[in-house]
């Protein structure tokens, strides 16, 4: 194409990361979808206007498409820019409504830094204070029980007038009095359904939704954020709440699922799967059919350091023959040679195992004065017939499929809630395009479907 021609698209999406920003290039969403190119910039957030790096990439895109014009009908965006969504959750008892709070929170893409369980506490608020999230949210009981504890974190939250977005998602009985200590404290405040209205019972998709909503509109509030809706008039997600939305795309093509996302500093895995009639009768608490974890101790960069410890630095030497402490004190964040691309993608491999024997639940046995009985705790994925690989390092790095394979065949004890060695179908988004079409797909779910599937390449046994 003339660098001197215009070029007019359906859509451009970017993807606002901490360090790099990519914007794609979409035409043809109403009856044949295509992916016309990616450009990239540096991330400008830290110098207070996130629009000078997407102006940047939108630069770099019309060189790759070599058009000296480039007009769009609209943009939207992936952002975990200026922290992500940065969120505090708080519940009555930790392994029920504040476990729901924090599952809620994470699905919907959330950077969770603080939970805590019970009436909070003098140390809690201090902390609360200091880290001034985004975005609070506030369970606690189950419908018709206990309301003291929910009305006591109110006071509590309210008082600090923080100025903070808060959500109400605990027992539907202390709403109204919820409702009146903000208003009285002149704070922010959303009520909607109770995230664990019952024993045993999750209900954290109106939360997942809540938050993606709040997201949207208090971004431009986020340091560096201010002027983004100069520029992007359509959805905003957070980037690991757009990769979810991709994976609910795509679990009615491909049935039940997970996607993993080994990043330099965070891991996370994402899974639609239902549990199977057999683990049902043995699991201990419930799970969320659509389940995001992030794992903030393993990455290949920033983690490195912590991964490499899991393993064990002579293991590591004597697997790989080489000397990974002294690797490790000039540690890039993408390899530069072989010795490092070796060591890379055992990180990836360890990071990985860790995040998705964390991710998937695990059968255990108990044994009782009547006799031995098994149990199973966490979400069951042996029902899982595809295992996604996104996000720049599985795929883009070198040895990235020979871990694939090592992930898929993790539950070598059947112990694990998850398929048997060789059964996971290793699917790779070879255009990296998960986060960003799932982001498109709230306005053209067929057309993001459509090049989702034409970004997958399928990974052959080695």
């Amino acid at each position: 194409m003339n660098k001197t021609a215009s070029l007019h698209v359906d859509a451009l999406v970017a993807e606002l990361g901490s360090t790099t920003t990519l914007v794609s290039a979409f035409h043809g969403l109403a009856d044949a979808p295509r992916f016309l190119g990616q450009g990239m910039a540096p991330t400008t957030a830290h110098v207070g206007d996130v629009t000078l790096g997407l102006r940047a990439a939108v630069a770099d895109l019309k060189a790759v498409l070599m058009v000296g014009e480039l007009t769009w009908g609209r943009m939207y965006a992936a952002s975990s820019a200026a922290g992500g969504l940065s969120m505090s959750v708080h519940g009555l008892v930790y392994e029920m409504t504040a476990r729901a709070a924090h599952l809620a929170a994470l699905g919907a893409g959330a950077v969770v830094r603080q939970v805590t369980a019970g009436k909070l506490g003098a140390h809690e608020l201090d902390a609360l204070r200091a880290l001034k999230p985004n975005l609070m949210m506030l369970a606690g009981g189950t419908d018709y029980g206990d309301r003291d504890t929910a009305v006591y974190n109110a006071r509590a939250l309210a008082g600090l007038r923080l100025g903070i977005p808060t959500l109400y998602a605990g027992n539907t009985a202390a709403s109204d009095e919820v409702a009146s200590v903000f208003a009285a404290a002149g704070q922010p405040l959303r009520v909607i359904d109770n995230v664990y209205p019952s024993l045993d019972e999750l209900n954290i998709e109106p939360a997942r939704r809540a938050i993606q909503e709040l997201f949207e509109e208090h971004i431009v509030s986020a340091p560096g954020m201010a002027h983004v809706r100069d520029l992007v008039d359509g959805a905003i997600l957070p980037t690991p709440g757009a990769v979810m939305e991709a994976v609910r795309l795509l679990h009615p093509e491909l049935g039940d699922l997970l996607a993993v996302d080994i990043g330099g500093a965070t891991t996370d895995v994402h899974s639609a799967a239902d549990m199977s009639e057999e683990v049902a009768r043995i699991q201990d608490q419930p799970e969320p059919f659509f389940k995001r974890t992030v794992e903030g101790d393993l990455g290949t960069y920033v983690n490195a350091d912590i991964v490499a410890g899991l393993v064990g630095h002579a293991q590591l030497d004597r697997e790989l023959n080489l000397d990974s402490q002294q690797l490790l004190r000039d540690w890039p964040p993408i390899p530069r040679d072989d010795q490092q691309a070796r060591l890379t993608a055992r990180l990836m491999l360890a990071a990985g195992s860790q995040a998705i024997a964390r991710h998937a639940g695990r059968l255990r046995r108990v044994h009782l004065p009547e006799g031995s009985r098994l149990y199973a705790r966490g979400k069951d994925l042996s029902q899982a017939g595809c295992l996604l690989a996104t996000g720049g390092a599985l795929t883009r790095l070198p040895g990235r499929e020979e871990v694939l394979r090592h992930l898929r065949d993790l539950n070598k004890t059947g112990m694990m809630l998850y398929p048997p060695p060789g059964h996971l179908r290793l699917l790779v988004d070879e255009m990296y395009l998960m986060a960003v079409l799932g982001v498109l797909s709230r306005e053209h779910p067929e057309a993001a479907l459509s090049l989702l599937k034409d970004s997958l390449r399928e990974v052959a046994d080695g």
